[in-house]
């Protein structure tokens, strides 16, 4: 069912990635330029997202949301499935084919990119205590096992499981996280993975617009 309204997505007006596309509303972005949908964006600050008006949005004052024909989502993954399920693109026609695709967009989400944040937040916020060098590298440690796992399921596979679906676009924008790590250097198919995601028309499109909002703002 196509919407009679055009989405609008919430997203950060100063991105603190600088725009590199790490925020969870380019994830958003590249799902709408997939399936061909138009969108709007409605910039938000560091200071309104904890206002009363965001916080209607999105309960936990966090970025993206989405708005359309009445219906206010929030949460990523939550909104990319909406999207999957409403346009063709995304998700397989085949039952089975779909529920897996639906299975590895979680696997990103929860089994994935926990370590992945947990490893970033490290980096940010405890760099300079006495223990950082210590519990970096058990951090490193969970990082890798997660990797090695699915470096092992891709194989010399384009795509997680078949074709392009919501799963690698959520996994691909998960594993961008680690790149100014090194982490993924060992796995050579998994850096093989993102440059295929990230080559597509689609996310491309999706990192132009994201990166003229930080440009702007800059």
């Amino acid at each position: 069912m196509t919407p009679t309204t055009t989405p609008t997505i919430t997203v950060f007006e100063r991105s603190p990635d600088r725009g590199r596309g790490l925020a969870r509303d380019m994830r958003v972005r590249w799902a709408l330029e997939e399936v061909g949908q138009a969108y709007e964006v409605r910039l938000v600050s560091f200071a309104a997202m904890k206002q009363p008006a965001h916080k209607a949005l999105h309960p936990f004052g966090q970025i993206p949301t989405y708005e359309e024909d009445g219906l206010v989502l929030f949460e990523s993954g939550a909104i990319i499935l909406h999207i999957a399920e409403r346009h063709a693109g995304l998700l397989p026609h085949d039952a089975n084919a779909r529920a897996r695709a639906i299975a590895w967009m979680f696997a990103a989400l929860n089994t994935v990119e926990p370590p992945i944040v947990e490893r970033s937040m490290a980096a940010l916020f405890e760099k300079d205590k006495p223990w950082y060098a210590e519990r970096l590298a058990a951090l490193d440690e969970q990082v890798h096992a997660r990797l090695g796992d699915l470096s092992r399921r891709l194989g010399d596979a384009d795509w997680l499981d078949g074709a392009f679906s919501a799963g690698d676009l959520l996994m691909v924008t998960v594993l961008r996280r680690l790149e100014s790590s090194g982490l993924l250097q060992t796995y050579p198919n998994l850096l093989a993975y993102v440059a295929r995601g990230v080559a597509r028309p689609a996310y491309q499109r999706a990192f132009a617009a994201q990166l003229a909002v930080f440009t702007k703002a800059a």
